[in-house]
């Protein structure tokens, strides 16, 4: 299994480049269009080569000069949110949907009943997503949080338990309504949405979510399968974790897909393409 990295935890990672040069002068061009409010308030709309910053681990430094940050919702306050806003940065909203953590604030609104077994992290179980009467209520809560604290767009992890072993007899079908659901809730609240990994369903869910991200596709050989996002002018926010950089950028910068190389921890290092 692949996930996203969550604040004080290491955890795989993939990211790819940025072929934003065009677009605003550099890699870290800050000047993008796209990193712009969308016209009469309108929903923000990432368009493929913006360059990003993915820092989970801790409370955001906004020393990466880049148009887009990825931060934990939780652990970021409205004040950080609203001083990376004060600098022409675009705010995402990383959100765990598809695991109970117990070290979150929320974590006894969650019944017994759906917790599944552990999925590899420490203090976290996976949710029985075909429970969409117990979870929207929670997930809906969690997207106020982050619209209420000023961010742009939701991260929703873990959005792919039908392809592990969660202690639930999930099926494609089940993993389509509960990530259908959650982009709902985020499109609700005015947040973009991005869908994390679950590469195989993309083409079925490529019209409801507004970006993707995506870990270690290129080490995996599977970024050509992230191009329908590209396709439909949507930004794909790509990591690595092991892969050098001359290995996977190139690549990366054909396609169009804003990589860089992070460690797992997912703190404040990058290097991107």
């Amino acid at each position: 299994m692949r996930r996203a990295a969550r604040a004080g935890t290491a955890l795989l990672a993939v990211l790819a480049l940025s072929a934003l040069t065009a677009c605003s002068g550099g890699p870290g061009g800050r000047g993008n269009p796209s990193a712009a409010p969308g016209p009469g308030g309108a929903r923000w709309q990432p368009r493929p080569g913006l360059a990003w910053q993915w820092q989970l681990d801790g409370r955001v430094d906004p020393s990466a000069d880049v148009p887009v940050y990825d931060i934990d919702g939780f652990e970021n306050t409205a004040a950080d949110v609203a001083r990376l806003h004060h600098d022409g940065r675009k705010v995402i909203c990383y959100v765990n949907v598809g695991a109970w953590e117990d070290f979150r604030p929320d974590k006894d609104a969650f019944p017994r009943s759906v917790l599944g077994g552990p999925n590899g992290w420490r203090g976290e179980r996976w949710l029985d997503i075909r429970r969409i009467s117990v979870l929207r209520p929670i997930m809906e809560r969690r997207f106020d949080m982050c619209r209420d604290k000023g961010f742009d767009a939701v991260e929703p992890d873990l959005v792919e338990g039908y392809a592990n072993d969660t202690g639930f007899p999930l099926t494609a079908g089940d993993q389509l309504r509960y990530n259908r659901v959650i982009a709902d809730i985020a499109h609700r609240r005015g947040l973009s949405v991005g869908l994390k990994n679950d590469l195989a369903q993309i083409p079925q869910l490529v019209g409801h979510f507004d970006f993707a991200v995506n870990e270690e596709c290129a080490q995996y050989d599977e970024c050509a399968r992230l191009t329908p996002f590209i396709a439909a002018g949507k930004a794909v926010f790509h990591v690595e974790y092991t892969e050098p950089v001359s290995e996977f950028c190139p690549a990366s910068r054909e396609l169009r897909l804003s990589s860089m190389l992070k460690r797992p921890e997912l703190g404040v290092w990058r290097e991107a393409c």
